[in-house]
């Protein structure tokens, strides 16, 4: 009888430079702008139940599973599977775009069902420091100074949406102007990193 033998298998997976970090801009810059519209501009107007609905959908699928997806990827490709450059700013994006995302399936669910908005008032405080932490990491390593400045706009976001839960005048403006500022930067960041990528461009990123 022929002995059977386990044989140990390894795979190595080829170090990618294509990390998947438009798929989370793209995302959170256009919950941005939706949701931003609405807070600054009042469109659509009223907001009535159909468009909370659409409204909390979009928040769900663009800024909740996008940046979920590329947090997601990012944590799988740089502790299992050794796919990216090694850059420890990825570890700060993959932590924010996992966070940020969830959180965001719970925001545009809350829209959408008609939830209290008030929970979100602890919820903001959490996010802050996650957005100041950002703009600890990306400054420290001074190339990733464009990501910083999202978490600039992030942590603004978090400040204004705080004010806003406690029904302070103007507060939803005041938000609704730094999610579009904030979701614009990010649609810059979007053509960036995908023209770097993909074109050969050398946009600052």
């Amino acid at each position: 009888m022929v002995p059977l033998h386990l044989a140990v298998t390894t795979v190595i997976f080829t170090e990618s430079s294509f990390p998947p970090i438009a798929v989370g801009f793209f995302g959170l810059a256009t919950g941005y702008l939706v949701y931003g519209t609405q807070e600054l501009l009042g469109y659509p107007s009223p907001p009535d139940r159909k468009v909370n609905l659409t409204t909390g959908l979009w928040g769900v699928w663009m800024p909740g599973f996008m940046q979920f997806f590329a947090g997601a990827y990012l944590f799988a490709g740089l502790t299992w599977f050794g796919s990216f450059d090694g850059n420890p700013a990825l570890y700060m994006a993959a932590l924010a775009f996992t966070a940020y995302g969830v959180h965001w399936f719970a925001l545009g669910l809350e829209r959408a069902l008609g939830g209290d908005p008030r929970p979100n008032a602890p919820m903001c405080v959490a996010f802050l420091a996650i957005s100041v932490l950002g703009i600890l990491v990306f400054f420290h390593h001074g190339v990733d100074k464009p990501v910083g400045g999202v978490f600039i706009g992030l942590s603004l976001v978090y400040i204004g949406h705080f004010f806003t839960v406690l029904g302070v005048p103007l507060a939803q403006k005041a938000l609704g102007f730094v999610r579009l500022g904030t979701g614009g930067w990010l649609l810059y960041l979007t053509f960036a990193a995908t023209l770097n990528f993909a074109a050969g461009y050398h946009l600052t990123l």
